[in-house]
């Protein structure tokens, strides 16, 4: 039995692990080193494009229950974050390049896997999981929409955040702490006063943007929209965003700033840190410019400038079914952002359902089934819902899991219960899964 697995991202990775722990043979298949994407920079497995955070560690929040759901079952990936983590408050960052670094060399040394680089055209014979991610190959992309007709040709627009060096920061200006002083002291918070917000916002409201083909506002993902596009939508939502002063007191002033852009360290050296919620697509010149003007930044080096890149994803709930199995041909599996999950963990998780699932198939078992009260079996049912007239790409949130059964006071009380819920039916079936 072999399954071919092509892209070795996130939830190409976990796929052709899931697969290769049951027994499966994998054949790999990575464009890298050969052939890179634009949003690329390492040759690593897994590497994380945007930002370093897999987001909320906290069972009161839908991916922090995703997360745990996938280390109880044993998930490659949660496993090498975990090892790699930076603090982050009450977030999951990671370094990324070490991140990275771990899931390759996992990868490249599991006896059942066979990594084949180069750029694949076509899709091959046999079991089949396409994991190519939201920056598929032109020519595989070209055999995907033969295959799949209009269904395919659905896009949105992805940014990744600036990352600057913690040694150019101006601490004069800036100073460590975490929202509400939650956790440990984390992130880097610059602060601005009115005016010098005003005067940041106009620059950032105007500046001049790089081109993207295509591109328009209404075309971006709101879990991962630039900048400068948030600004433009007001004078204040930046402050009800990525730069709210809210529990982030500055200690010289024992107040809270009219506004405060946070950084947070992108390796587990503290040399590097990425400006929270900075996506953009300006141009470089720009970036230094305008991002400049935040006091603390003043002679920041930036070690890398933010981009933009478009992202295609299928309209899965006329193409896939809960494993995220072509309906078409069953033999063809689909893994990742391009399937309209979005983030690095939802992406995880559908590579680790499609590989478990896929794998029991091949050996002859029932599938699992995960629930809708799991967050791992929701994902898959959203994913494959016909009901859904406009598909968008979904973060894991609460809403797409069944409600109690009892009414509880409180949402942060609510959502800790439906988490423990859903960790007691993980509990049940774990020895099935991991068989």
């Amino acid at each position: 039995m072999n399954v071919t697995v092509i892209g070795a991202g996130l939830a190409g990775s976990e796929c052709a692990w899931q697969l290769a722990q049951r027994g499966i043979s994998v054949t790999l298949r990575e464009m890298k080193p050969e052939k890179k994407t634009p949003a690329h920079v390492t040759n690593d497995f897994a590497e994380l494009c945007c930002s370093n955070s897999l987001r909320s560690d906290q069972l009161e929040n839908a991916v922090g229950l995703l997360k745990e759901e996938l280390r109880r079952l044993d998930s490659l990936i949660l496993s090498c974050a975990d090892a790699t983590r930076v603090e982050a408050g009450g977030a999951l960052a990671v370094d990324r390049h070490g991140f990275a670094a771990l899931v390759t060399e996992k990868i490249k040394n599991h006896p059942n896997i066979t990594v084949v680089p180069g750029e694949v055209t076509d899709i091959p014979e046999g079991e089949v999981v396409i994991a190519s991610g939201p920056l598929t190959s032109d020519a595989l992309a070209e055999r995907l929409q033969t295959l799949l007709g209009a269904d395919s040709d659905l896009h949105f627009y992805d940014a990744a955040a600036p990352l600057v060096s913690a040694e150019s920061v101006d601490m004069d200006k800036a100073w460590f702490g975490s929202r509400y002083d939650k956790g440990t002291a984390d992130y880097v918070n610059c602060p601005m006063d009115e005016e010098e917000y005003d005067a940041f916002w106009r620059e950032l409201t105007t500046a001049q943007e790089a081109e993207v083909h295509g591109f328009e506002d209404k075309m971006v993902f709101e879990g991962c929209m630039p900048v400068e596009v948030m600004a433009r939508r007001g004078h204040d939502t930046l402050c009800y965003g990525p730069l709210k002063p809210r529990g982030l007191k500055d200690p010289r002033t024992g107040k809270e700033p009219y506004a405060v852009v946070q950084l947070r360290r992108d390796n587990a050296d503290g040399t590097v840190y990425n400006l929270v919620g900075f996506q953009t697509h300006l141009r470089f010149p720009e970036q230094r410019r305008v991002f400049s003007m935040i006091p603390a930044l003043h002679d920041a080096e930036f070690l890398r400038y933010g981009v933009m890149h478009r992202n295609t994803f299928l309209n899965s709930p006329r193409l896939l079914d809960r494993y995220y199995r072509l309906k078409a041909q069953p033999r063809i599996s689909f893994a990742g952002q391009m399937t309209g999950v979005e983030g690095y963990v939802e992406s995880a998780a559908s590579g680790f359902l499609v590989g478990v699932e896929t794998a029991r198939r091949l050996r002859g078992k029932p599938p699992i089934d995960f629930p809708q009260e799991t967050a791992i079996g929701a994902l898959g049912l959203y994913v494959s819902n016909q009901s859904v007239t406009v598909f968008q790409p979904m973060n894991i949130n609460f809403g797409i899991i069944p409600p109690l059964d009892h009414r509880v006071k409180g949402k942060r009380n609510k959502n800790a219960e439906l988490s423990q819920r859903s960790l007691a039916i993980i509990d049940q079936i774990k020895e099935e899964v991991l068989a």
